[in-house]
């Protein structure tokens, strides 16, 4: 089987090339929705995090505000790394058990892991090819600020904190460029699943 990491930028489209996907018929894997499912009470992640970080993540409801959390861990370098040592790993066995269980139902399929920061943290290394998605900065800024309600300044800022997009293009196999049309993004996807699948082990 083919393991493929998918990973882009903020705002950059990967959810829908991961729908295109999974149109397709190939299983996909989200980290976020993993990262999100480890911490709700109960999660493997929820008491490390509550311990790390205090009650004052939590919501009136007992649950992990994640926009709390976030604001408290981005502007420290050093409590982000403490929030993914607690998170990373236990995301990463997920994804090992999603991708043992495609390779059983399928040997000679692909299957796709959606990750925002597959680079940055040396995990693309895990996959025998990498999937970025770019587009242009201001289609992101114009896109986070319609799907987060945030302020294009907000949006920027949160740009800046990323690896470049040209700096993610030197790590891909294959690139799909979200700028023009989504037919256009479909075309692109069809043909890089075609050629994935295409490929032998």
């Amino acid at each position: 089987m083919i393991r493929a990491g998918l990973t882009g930028g903020m705002a950059c489209g990967k959810s829908f090339v991961a729908k295109i996907f999974e149109s397709l018929g190939c299983p996909v894997i989200r980290a976020d929705d993993v990262g999100r499912e480890l911490m709700l009470p109960g999660g493997e992640a929820f008491d490390p995090i509550v311990a790390a970080f205090g009650r004052a993540v939590l919501n009136p409801a007992g649950e992990i505000d994640r926009k709390r959390l976030a604001s408290e861990v981005f502007s420290s370098p050093d409590r982000l790394a403490q929030l993914n040592a607690i998170v990373h790993p236990l995301v990463i066995q997920r994804e090992e058990e999603f991708l043992r269980r495609a390779e059983l139902s399928d040997p000679s399929g692909v299957a796709i892991v959606e990750a925002a920061i597959l680079i940055e943290t040396g995990s693309y290394k895990r996959f025998d090819k990498l999937i970025v998605v770019v587009c242009k900065p201001e289609q992101q800024v114009e896109r986070a600020v319609k799907r987060d309600g945030c302020t294009p300044d907000q949006a920027r800022a949160r740009l800046s904190r990323q690896l470049p997009v040209e700096e993610k293009r030197r790590y891909a196999d294959y690139i799909i460029d979200t700028s023009a049309t989504k037919e256009h993004t479909v075309e692109q996807t069809t043909a890089v699943y075609q050629s994935l699948r295409s490929l032998k082990k």
